[in-house]
């Protein structure tokens, strides 16, 4: 008796796809896995003002996936070639239905670090998001800055300390100088803790979601690079009054008698150390 033909089964993945990405440390990557977390993140974005965005380094599109649910016009951008590889394959097919919508979804093999982002959306505003790499999430924070006129959004998730860092006050131990730049341009909020074991593999840290919104009026009444050295320098020697740790700006005797400088630099609020580069700005070289 001849043996019944086994039911054919469509196998929508072909053998050169990828079905699973390895976490690599070199890249400092660490994937997102909990679902709740992953959407949790997506809502952070308050679609104000935008309908781009760009994440940086999406894995598997755990996160991919809520953001397009949006219906928003999404660049994922990854140095990880196998993740790029993923990301136009499997994730495609599994996501079909999401894709066929409005949504426009690419994909950029690209160091965000290193990437000219005039090139993404030409001419629009864009929000970033993403589960950033610990090892230049700071960096991502200050590319942001560089290109603020475009970014009105930021959100993501940092090692905790990093993101309770960015949003910190003034007063605190652990202000600084990203505290004060991130903080003159946006408005910072620290929205959540996530614990390691959500992760594949689990980092040592927890980690920690913040949200920046651009402030309505985020252009500075001073010169801005001076404000940025000003900021920096005092924050070079921390321990220090600034009225010796910004001797390399050779102010006259009478500014350096001024009350500010008799302070450290962690005890000045933002809306401070703009007046305090207003002084350095229009002081008469010693």
């Amino acid at each position: 008796m001849a043996k019944p033909k086994k039911k054919y089964t469509p196998n929508h993945t072909r053998s050169s796809e990828k079905t699973e990405v390895k976490a690599k440390k070199h890249l400092g990557q660490h994937f997102l896995k909990d679902e709740s977390i992953a959407k949790k993140i997506g809502d952070t974005l308050t679609l104000n003002s935008y309908r781009n965005v760009i994440e940086i380094g999406p894995g598997m599109g755990v996160l991919t996936k809520y953001i397009l649910q949006k219906d928003l016009d999404v660049i994922a951008m990854d140095l990880d070639s196998e993740s790029i590889e993923y990301l136009n394959t499997n994730f495609h097919l599994e996501h079909h239905e999401i894709l066929k919508g409005h949504t426009k979804f690419k994909v950029v093999e690209a160091d965000f670090l290193k990437f000219d982002l005039s090139m993404l959306f030409p001419g629009e505003q864009f929000a970033i998001t993403g589960n950033f790499p610990y090892n230049i999430s700071t960096q991502i924070v200050f590319k942001t800055l560089e290109n603020k006129d475009r970014i009105p959004e930021f959100t993501g998730m940092f090692q905790k300390e990093v993101a309770q860092r960015i949003c910190e006050k003034a007063g605190s131990k652990t202000y600084g100088i990203l505290s004060v730049l991130a903080q003159a341009f946006y408005t910072a909020e620290y929205l959540f803790t996530v614990p390691p074991d959500v992760f594949n593999p689990p980092p040592k840290v927890e980690s920690g979601v913040l949200r920046l919104i651009r402030k309505k009026e985020y252009s500075l009444p001073c010169d801005e690079k001076l404000f940025f050295k000003v900021v920096k320098t005092s924050f070079g020697q921390r321990r220090k009054t600034l009225r010796n740790s910004l001797k390399i700006f050779q102010l006259t005797e009478e500014i350096k008698e001024l009350d500010i400088l008799s302070k450290r630099p962690e005890q000045l609020s933002v809306e401070e150390f703009i007046e305090l580069t207003l002084v350095v700005q229009n002081a008469p070289i010693e």
